[in-house]
């Protein structure tokens, strides 16, 4: 029985505890770090991680957690844990949770629930969590009995990593009378807690034949890569090589081919989807950010070509043929290989004109953000920020962008080959955690993440949790005191009318400094260069730039906002319309 206050005990000492267990498990796992918001509920789980050596990342709200483990598994390969209480501490994590199931980024979430003698009394913090997650989640099981609860967490991790189909977060919770049990050895298997290697699904060879005749035989084949590719970047670069197709990444695979590599066309986008003749579509959802891959999007192709290690990534809106359930790397390495020295058909005057004019406008990009420095209304124009920015970037940066509107200029001004940002799901409010995580994981390497103001307001005092843990990221806030594009939105489609949809151009800089972190407000071009060199020496720290609310962006021009009732963006709207009637 626990002892008055002012009294001393310890009553976490058992070695043989299922609680003592998990955190075993972890360590045999590999985990070296746990992202959570502490609770009684947990507290025994807690205490033994700690004492194993294993790092407590505590964050000030529980969603930040998952979001940092969601960053540290997408960043490091590895399995992303947090760990939070019961009740609200289980369900502040739903939207981040919900956010690592799209984004298919495996994540062990550990929360706390009632002991069970409690059960059905109306207990503190008592609700059925895993009802709530199970959409959500690969698998979501309380854990009744002490001795199974390792073999439990194991098959967890084997959901949480794919081993039964995508890859997505994985929730746990045990009740706290069972994390107290005592657990014999021989009742504990040592398979269960041993690491396993993934398994490699090979492709099938006739298959295999099937993607090199359509490939070599297009005169126009377009590449298009998401998660699912992220470990066969340079296996990527030798089939773009060998067939002379361009290239398209997303958001989930920017950086795995060099944007001077000739078959990249990130610029000119549209054109390329629309005159493809040829898609293939590697380790990557088709949905709202490819046109659910429609024939009004890509008018020109007769034949889409899907490869991915798990099924979720081959069977959606457009099959394949073939349709490749392999593993990304092997596979593309296998089709180089069986093509040999043969002459693909492509079309290399078609791909040079794709390159002259993607080129053409990324200068025509770079030249207006280097004479823009300032929108109609005399503030920073947003794109003079990744313009600093990429004088100061080293070639190993890990940059973040986190925003609504702002993400429309960040595809086109932050450049880095380890890239983060709000993802399928346009989960606002990532870009502090993913920094956060980032910067933990990789202390030597610059790391950055551009929010918009309204991003940056859902978990800003996460800057808190950085300069405890010595996070030496810098945050960029782009303060144009809107949720702009959906103003943008009310002022061109309803009239003019704008609610709820304006901020304050509040001094952010101020709440890092109160926070302890570095923080600079800048409202003059020349001076973002030289606080943001500040920021990067002074890390962690924020710089708060005072930019135009009038300044459109690419994604509010072609009606992202808006909302259209067939697809993402007005034009696709209209083509689809089109083909409808």
């Amino acid at each position: 029985m626990a002892q008055g206050a002012g009294a001393v005990t310890d009553l976490n000492t058992d070695p043989l505890s299922c609680a003592a267990w998990v955190a075993r498990f972890l360590v045999a796992r590999g985990v070296d770090r746990i992202f959570g918001l502490q609770g009684g509920h947990i507290q025994p789980i807690w205490d033994h991680c700690a004492r194993r050596g294993i790092r407590i990342v505590d964050v000030r709200h529980e969603a930040a957690a998952v979001h940092m483990a969601h960053a540290h598994a997408e960043l490091t390969g590895a399995l992303g844990v947090a760990m939070v209480t019961a009740g609200p501490g289980v369900t502040n994590t739903v939207t981040a949770v919900a956010n690592a199931h799209l984004a298919r980024a495996p994540v062990l979430l550990i929360g706390g629930c009632p002991p069970r003698p409690q059960a059905n009394m109306g207990p503190l913090q008592d609700i059925p969590h895993v009802d709530i997650l199970r959409p959500v989640t690969r698998q979501a099981r309380t854990l009744r009995v002490a001795e199974q609860v390792v073999r439990e967490l194991d098959e967890a991790v084997a959901r949480a990593m794919g081993d039964l189909g995508e890859p997505g977060p994985a929730y746990v919770e045990i009740p706290t009378d069972v994390l107290r049990t005592s657990v014999a050895e021989g009742l504990v298997l040592e398979e269960w807690l041993r690491p396993k290697s993934r398994r490699l699904l090979l492709p099938d060879p006739a298959s295999v034949e099937a993607a090199v005749a359509a490939l070599w035989t297009a005169r126009r084949p377009l590449v298009i890569t998401g998660r699912g590719a992220r470990g066969a970047a340079g296996e990527l670069v030798r089939l773009l090589d060998a067939t002379g197709a361009v290239h398209l990444d997303t958001q989930e695979s920017r950086g795995l081919v060099p944007t001077d590599h000739p078959a990249f066309v990130g610029a000119v986008r549209g054109q390329a989807m629309g005159e493809a003749d040829l898609v293939l579509v590697i380790g990557r959802k088709l949905d709202y950010q490819l046109g659910y891959g429609s024939p009004a999007v890509f008018p020109a192709a007769r034949r889409f070509l899907r490869i991915a290690d798990n099924a979720g990534e081959l069977i959606d809106n457009r099959r394949g043929d073939p349709e490749i359930l392999a593993d990304p790397a092997t596979t593309l390495a296998a089709i180089v290989e069986r093509a040999g020295n043969r002459e693909p058909a492509t079309d290399r005057s078609w791909t040079a004109a794709l390159r002259r004019r993607h080129a053409e406008r990324r200068a025509a990009a770079a030249a207006a953000a280097a004479r823009e420095t300032l929108g109609p209304d005399g503030k920073i124009h947003p794109m003079a920020i990744f313009a600093a920015l990429r004088e100061l970037a080293r070639p190993d940066q890990v940059a973040i962008a986190d925003g609504g509107d702002l993400l429309s200029f960040a595809r086109v001004g932050l450049e880095s080959r380890t890239y983060l940002d709000s993802g399928a799901f346009g989960c606002l409010g990532v870009g502090v955690p993913f920094a956060i995580a980032a910067a933990l994981a990789f202390p030597g390497r610059q790391v950055v993440s551009v929010n918009g103001d309204g991003a940056f307001g859902l978990n800003a005092m996460e800057i808190d949790t950085a300069v405890r843990h010595g996070a030496r990221a810098v945050f960029v806030v782009s303060n144009n005191a809107a949720w702009n594009i959906e103003r943008f939105d009310q002022e061109a489609n309803y009239g003019g009318r704008v609610v709820g949809t304006t901020l304050a151009h509040s001094d952010y800089a101020a709440l890092a400094r109160a926070l302890g972190a570095q923080g600079e407000r800048v409202d003059r071009p020349e001076d973002l260069r030289p606080a943001l060199a500040r920021a990067f020496e002074r890390a962690p720290a924020v710089v708060d730039v005072v930019t135009s609310q009038a300044v459109v962006s690419s994604d509010a021009r072609k009606g992202l906002g808006f909302v259209p009732d067939y697809q993402p963006l007005t034009v696709w709207d209209e083509a689809e319309r089109r083909r409808r009637a």
